[in-house]
């Protein structure tokens, strides 16, 4: 387990504001939700953990390690990520999964496809986890490629967990499956949660609320209900959609 601290963190696109003079910290083990509407910033916020963008004003701190002094290489491996778009290559279902940590033995692949729930509906395969996955994962569908995802990143066992966690499309049975895997993988972790569902926002030690690329509120669940508030709303609203 790590801990994540965000100082006065503001992005730009171009002249368009991102994020402004956000600051946050994610002590080990615990489990922040971020909640947003679409643009607010909430994947900017990962893509910057991840250096995918380089930071233009503030810092995150790794561990008390500025990000920008770690390698990419080494810092992307000690972040596990599962996010909303999901990419396969062409190769096993095996393979898939050993992407997460390319020295992995069968045994750790069929755990951490357990871990994951992917173990039943891969083992109903043709070819089980010798099966060939082709075009971006074409021949599976989105909730399967979703929890090869999961099982990629159950096998690297990092100690920081970065989901973006949202099921659309994707039918009651399968999101389930996906919610019970991603339970399980985020045992024993630090985990940064762009949320999406009710249940993942209510466990979370804490929940960030942004609008505009700032924060408008953060606290517990029950805090944040509390002050009737923006996430009172937003919980009323994905009440009434549950």
């Amino acid at each position: 387990m790590a801990d994540i601290t965000v100082q006065n963190l503001t992005k730009y696109y171009g002249d368009r504001l991102i994020l402004k003079d956000i600051s946050f910290d994610i002590q080990p083990g615990e489990k922040v939700a971020i909640l947003g509407a679409n643009g607010a910033g909430k994947t900017t916020i990962t893509s910057l953990i991840n250096r995918f963008y380089e930071i233009q004003s503030g810092t995150i701190t790794y561990d008390g390690i500025d990000v920008r002094k770690i390698r990419k290489s080494d810092l992307r491996r000690s972040l596990g990520v599962v996010l909303q778009d999901t990419h396969l290559f062409t190769g096993t279902v095996a393979d898939n999964i050993r992407f997460g940590k390319l020295d992995a033995t069968d045994e750790e692949i069929i755990a951490a496809a357990k871990i994951a729930n992917a173990h039943s509906f891969i083992e109903r395969l043709p070819q089980g986890y010798n099966t060939m996955v082709s075009g971006d994962g074409a021949n599976l569908s989105q909730g399967q490629r979703q929890l090869l995802a999961i099982a990629r990143a159950a096998v690297a066992d990092p100690p920081v967990l970065i989901l973006d966690e949202a099921t659309s499309s994707i039918d009651t049975r399968t999101e389930a499956l996906i919610e019970k895997g991603m339970d399980r993988l985020m045992e024993g972790r630090t985990v940064f949660v762009i949320a999406h569902r009710l249940s993942t926002v209510r466990n979370s030690n804490a929940i960030i609320v942004l609008e505009h690329g700032g924060i408008v509120e953060r606290g517990s669940h029950d805090e944040l209900l509390a002050q009737k508030g923006e996430y009172y709303q937003l919980y009323n609203g994905m009440f009434e959609l549950a």
